[in-house]
């Protein structure tokens, strides 16, 4: 497919979409931009099951509560799968679902073309950084 030819369909695609899908695609594409969600997800998808306390080790800088509030988030989403295994001292661990596994294929193109397009995204930002010195906004 062409660019124009996906920002049509992409066009169709919203106009497809109802009031509650809307909100539905709003809340969900948070996990696009969100820098733990994506971490998660994407750590589940590299090592498989993994325990709380191994995602915290492989996100550096999340707090103990934001792991545990986006674990859930994406669990509610059904992106991750919770295991309680019930024992003592507690052993709980997180694994994609097979919509967990979806969403990081569909995510992979766009770091793709970030990665692509660094250089440029960089160019832009110090021309702009650099004309609009001193002028207030």
């Amino acid at each position: 497919m062409t660019e124009d030819e996906v920002i049509r369909y992409s066009q169709a695609a919203c106009e497809a979409l109802s009031a509650e899908d809307g909100k539905l695609k709003r809340e969900v594409l948070t996990h696009a931009g969100n820098r733990w969600s994506l971490g998660i997800v994407h750590a589940l998808g590299v090592s498989g099951k993994l325990r709380h306390a191994e995602l915290a080790r492989r996100l550096d800088g999340v707090t103990q509560r934001m792991l545990t509030r986006s674990l859930r988030q994406l669990e509610r989403d059904g992106l991750i799968l919770r295991f309680d295994h019930r024992e003592v001292p507690p052993r709980v661990e997180y694994e994609l679902t097979a919509l967990g596994r979806s969403f990081l294929a569909r995510m992979v193109p766009l770091w793709m073309w970030l990665l692509e397009n660094a250089e440029a995204f960089r160019a832009s930002r110090d021309r702009f950084d650099g004309s609009n010195l001193g002028s207030a906004r």
